[in-house]
């Protein structure tokens, strides 16, 4: 019997040879069902800046909120308000339930959307449509663990020109902080 390394295992061949020009992690999106609690804690406890703000009233209702970690990277979350958090944990110990939504990957341009687009189909796998969100364009696929992942483009630098876009903010996005972030660069 012959045995594969464990490297060999999981290889793919990709048949597409383009590279694809990863910026690092652009923003990890997690969830809330209090984004003014949230926002004060992460703006006013540990000073990172609100940089951006997008949501919609009505029905379908949303807000995603940015705070940043002045790396070109930051922390997002979706409100969801009838959304129940999972109980308190420990880091590291297993738990059940959903906080995380998904993690974004900054890539270079639209090129390496299409490339990425590429390069996952040619190995099987299934990709979004490059959606245009305005903020930045997007592609959005599963791994083999179901973790869901995002690449994109940023149209806009947001530590540079914050956003806020939310169509019914919530408080604390329309003050100051209590305790302002780092100076910026």
């Amino acid at each position: 019997m012959q045995y594969m390394s464990t490297r060999e295992a999981h290889v793919t061949t990709i048949a597409s040879p383009a590279v694809v020009n990863y910026r690092g992690v652009g923003h990890l999106a997690l969830v809330t069902n209090d984004m003014e609690k949230t926002v004060r804690f992460y703006r006013d406890v540990l000073g990172m800046p609100l940089i951006g703000t997008t949501g919609t009233k009505g029905p379908e209702s949303h807000r995603h909120y940015f705070l940043s970690l002045n790396t070109g990277s930051c922390i997002a979350f979706f409100e969801w308000k009838d959304v129940e958090l999972p109980a308190r944990k420990d880091s590291g110990v297993p738990a059940s339930g959903r906080q995380f939504d998904h993690v974004a990957i900054s890539v270079a341009s639209d090129d390496d959307l299409a490339h990425a687009k590429q390069r996952l189909e040619a190995a099987g796998h299934t990709a979004s449509d490059i959606i245009d969100h305005g903020l930045c364009h997007s592609l959005y696929f599963e791994d083999p663990n179901g973790i869901s992942i995002e690449l994109a483009v940023w149209m806009q630098d947001l530590e540079r020109e914050p956003m806020f876009a939310d169509e019914d903010p919530i408080p604390a996005a329309l003050e100051e902080p209590t305790h302002p972030g780092r100076p910026q660069a």
